[in-house]
């Protein structure tokens, strides 16, 4: 497998997608981040995170404080892979109803 196709793999996945979109916005801990992503396991949250992590999209600030303080922000990198995740985002949000159009006249030609 293409080193590319596994970078993509993980910035376009479900999850990737809306953790790069929320933390374009600003830093989150993992509580907030979850709440703002909405649906996400814990299980997957911090599987997503570790990737992004790993892959130099995320930076995770683990704070040595009592209780544990551990802050996630994009890195330059990330900045840049979020910026164009959400471009592709905004543009099918602006064009489901052109491709539910084109879905309905493919089904109705099938029929």
């Amino acid at each position: 497998m293409c080193p590319s196709r596994l970078i993509l793999e993980h910035v376009t996945s479900r999850w990737g997608v809306l953790v790069l979109a929320a933390l374009l916005e600003r830093s989150y801990r993992f509580s907030e981040l979850r709440r703002a992503v909405g649906g996400v396991s814990e299980k997957m949250l911090a599987q997503t995170l570790r990737t992004l992590e790993r892959d130099g999209f995320v930076h995770r600030d683990a704070k040595p404080v009592i209780p544990p303080r551990v802050d996630y922000t994009l890195t330059p990198l990330g900045i840049e892979a979020a910026e164009q995740v959400w471009a592709l985002a905004r543009w099918t949000e602006h064009q489901v109803g052109a491709v539910q159009a084109a879905g309905e006249a493919y089904d109705g030609a099938r029929a």
